[in-house]
């Protein structure tokens, strides 16, 4: 059985659970943990704080995991999650691939040398310039948003030209681990409606554009989603939009997307998607769904975004300051909600872990903040770290890989962190840390 929060290296940190984090890490000396054989503490050094640090390795074992569990699927890469050029260079190597939101999503990937025609184009409002940059660059498919699109779309693509779409279809299913992060269900700004009829009616508007070509259907229930049953919901319900199709206009589809969302453990013994069951549990569904519908079954496609590069990331923050209340402890780090939103957005809760030196061994009970001026600038909330923690440590946050920098803000003016990667005992610079120069210069007004 594969699972999406397979346990890490044994390491010698019995006072710490390291189920969340990279299957690299390792502690050959006791407070110093290694990440794809490069101490932690050596990154900070280098590098300064905060800033992230992503194992290659990681990286590349989950996008393994999802090619062995899918076989016969289309895994694409939700580029949403985090991107750089690194990134997309490793996901194409691995033989996925990528879903992109945007020009400047698309910008990154190409620049990396992605092929083209191994991208998806998503967005529920997409820009004339998005459009412009998918059509000139050659992307895969377009998936179709809103009615609006498909006149855009088509005279964009021109009378002699061509374009693969989908159809993002909105099966009014409820999943996910927050009520923002809910996508599948009717009343949101995704995708069309099958319960109202708004999926079949540009479904036929597509059919009516010659150089529009068709290939399948699209959904996406929502993130952080741990139960298989949604998954098998949506394939009913598509599939049976599927042989209406087929009824009405002798439409064959080809192509079914499930999306993504697959959910990840933050904390040790949290839930995570079992990823073996759900690609069996779902090809059983397809199969089955299809064959009493008279169908031919069509090919999968799945998009996996934070599974594959959650995990593989680590947040590391130097500690400001350390305050003593009445009720509390605070411990502030020199980074938060302008590197990391997701504390604020959905009430998302991490496990820090000091690193850099070996802590008392008598622990308490401590809220990890972060520097910004929000009381909703926290971190993680009565998290246990070593009673004798001060100024001047290093905290390491896993499970730090998709949406902090992806999300992060200009807020306070304080700089993005940068990327680092590490692999095989190497760290290399990524993503460059956001300058004071560089936040000067974009300012040109006076």
């Amino acid at each position: 059985m594969t699972t999406l929060h397979e346990p890490a290296a044994a390491a010698a940190t019995p006072d710490h659970q390291l189920s969340v984090w990279p299957a690299s890490t390792a502690e050959p000396r006791p407070g110093d943990p290694t990440v794809g054989g490069v101490s932690l503490a050596e990154v900070a050094g280098r590098y300064g704080t905060p800033a992230y640090v992503l194992d290659e390795g990681e990286v590349r074992r989950r996008c393994g995991t999802y090619r062995d569990a899918f076989p016969e699927a289309e895994v694409h890469y939700a580029a949403k999650a985090f991107l750089c050029r690194a990134m997309a260079h490793w996901v194409a190597e691995e033989g996925l691939g990528l879903d992109v939101c945007s020009a400047g999503e698309l910008e990154l990937a190409v620049a990396a040398g992605f092929p083209a025609d191994r991208i998806v184009l998503h967005g529920n409002a997409k820009t004339p310039q998005d459009l412009k940059r998918a059509l000139w660059y050659g992307v895969g498919r377009i998936v179709i948003d809103s009615p609006s699109e498909i006149a855009r779309i088509a005279a964009a693509v021109g009378p002699g030209g061509h374009q693969k779409v989908m159809v993002r279809v909105v099966p009014g299913i409820s999943a996910g681990g927050h009520d923002k992060i809910r996508t599948g269900t009717e009343d949101q700004k995704f995708g069309l409606s099958i319960g109202d009829g708004y999926a079949q009616h540009a479904i036929t508007r597509i059919l009516d554009q010659p150089q529009l070509e068709l290939t399948g259907l699209h959904c996406h229930l929502g993130s952080q989603i741990t139960d298989v049953k949604p998954y098998l919901s949506a394939v009913r319900r598509m599939v049976g939009l599927m042989a209406r199709l087929h009824e009405q206009h002798g439409l064959v589809l080809r192509e079914l997307d499930l999306g993504g969302g697959h959910g990840i453990a933050y904390r040790p013994g949290e839930p995570a998607m079992d990823l073996t069951r759900l690609a069996r549990k779902v090809r059983a569904e397809l199969t089955e769904a299809c064959a009493v519908a008279g169908l031919t079954v069509p090919r999968l496609i799945i998009e996996p975004g934070r599974a594959v590069v959650g995990p593989a990331g680590i947040a590391l923050y130097r500690v400001v300051s350390v305050k003593h209340t009445a009720g509390r402890t605070f411990v502030a780090v020199d980074g938060g909600m302008s590197d990391n939103p997701r504390p604020a957005l959905y009430g998302v809760r991490y496990v820090p872990r000091l690193v850099g030196r070996r802590g008392s061994p008598d622990h308490a009970a401590v809220t990890v903040v972060g520097r910004h001026c929000e009381a909703g600038d926290v971190l993680a909330t009565d998290v246990a770290l070593p009673d004798d923690v001060r100024a001047g440590d290093l905290l390491a946050v896993p499970v730090a890989g998709a949406y902090h920098l992806s999300m992060a803000s200009g807020y306070n003016a304080v700089g993005r962190p940068p990327v680092v990667a590490v692999h095989n005992g190497h760290a290399r610079l990524l993503v460059r840390r956001e300058s004071l120069e560089d936040i000067r210069s974009r300012d040109v007004g006076l």
